[in-house]
């Protein structure tokens, strides 16, 4: 195995020789080593693919992840992710620090947010152009989501159209700078001793943190295992994530947690996994078929969103309307599919 891991010269004189190299399950777009050194340290050495349909954007990838973890390791007090010990660009490998995961806990949610609100705050105006911005939901996605509804005869109140295209401008991202991670998945946050740690940076960005705040709420909308979060385990994360935020600069979370839940119900890109986004319309695709991502069906993930928009913008001065028709697309939908489950709870997914 260890003249397969991918370690220059270069690399080797930075980092020491290997005795013994484990192949990690990674995602078909990078491959993934334990490695321990001559001197009996454990690194991690990441390497990007260019296999199949990841090929494309191999070098972006690459220059993401690293850019996203150099912001990262800012962090003052306990670090948000591990240290990049060397790089090597042409073969795009990276080494990194290896962390130790605890493993699982049932009480795992208020340490995530505490760290996601930490990795966040790291960046600022300041930092534009050391990533690109986020990209969120287009005026095609908001078409889609209207003939969604059209397909599902569901009638469309005649102000939704210009409350998503406000949506779509309060959601620009130019005005904002936290560090967003990109996929912050269970299985992409690593506990430790000293809090949670986040790695697989390759869709790092900038942009405003009720994105991925709003993944509690919208049942973690990039991840394989979707869940729900709901009563006091959802007001104190994002209790946490707030006075976190204050804490580091002063202000308050800045934007509408509601727009940025609304934003990923209208992309329907968000309910497949990273190799099928871009490839089709995927809510159209939903009045035909069920299509299954991980343990829970796009129609079931489709549900709970358009359940937690209409219950978040009941009295919202801009998405009225659209609170008013996802509560009809959710009730349409268990009306045709009355089989749909709703998401599980926090503590009864499968762990990686």
């Amino acid at each position: 195995m260890l003249n397969r891991v991918p370690l220059t010269e270069a690399l080797l004189s930075t980092v020491g020789s290997p005795e013994h190299a484990e192949l990690l399950d990674s995602s078909p777009r990078s491959r993934v080593w334990r490695v321990r050194l001559a001197d009996r340290r454990l690194v991690i050495v990441k390497q990007i693919t260019d296999a199949g349909d990841a090929g494309a954007d191999a070098d972006t990838r690459f220059a993401r992840e690293v850019a996203g973890l150099r912001l990262a390791g800012r962090a003052s007090g306990p670090a948000v992710a591990p240290a990049v010990l060397a790089t090597d660009v042409p073969s795009r490998v990276m080494v990194l620090e290896h962390v130790d995961d605890l493993g699982r806990r049932d009480d795992w949610m208020p340490g995530y947010a505490e760290s996601l609100a930490r990795l966040h705050a790291l960046t600022g105006p300041a930092d534009a152009g050391a990533l690109p911005v986020w990209s969120g939901p287009t005026a095609t996605d908001a078409e889609s989501f209207l003939a969604l509804a059209r397909a599902l005869d569901v009638a469309v109140p005649s102000t939704v159209p210009h409350e998503l295209a406000g949506l779509l401008e309060r959601l620009d991202p130019a005005p904002h700078h936290a560090l967003l991670h990109g996929d912050p998945c269970p299985g992409n946050d690593l506990r430790t001793a000293d809090g949670v740690r986040f790695v697989d940076f390759e869709r790092a960005s900038l942009g405003n943190g009720l994105i991925e705040l709003a993944y509690f709420r919208i049942g973690f909308p990039t991840c394989w295992c979707a869940m729900s979060v709901t009563a006091a385990p959802l007001t104190e994360v994002e209790d946490v994530y707030r006075t976190t935020w204050r804490g580091l600069t002063g202000k308050d979370v800045p934007g509408d947690l509601a727009d940025a839940c609304a934003g990923w119900l209208i992309q329907g890109d968000a309910l497949v996994e990273r190799a099928h986004r871009g490839t089709v319309d995927q809510l159209a695709r939903v009045p035909a078929e069920d299509f299954e991502w991980g343990y829970v069906s796009a129609r079931e993930r489709l549900v709970h969103r358009l359940g937690v928009v209409a219950d978040m913008t009941r009295d919202h001065d801009h998405l009225h309307a659209v609170g008013r028709l996802s509560s009809a697309l959710a009730s349409r939908l268990l009306e045709r599919w009355p089989r749909l489950r709703p998401l599980p709870a926090p503590d009864a997914r499968p762990w990686y």
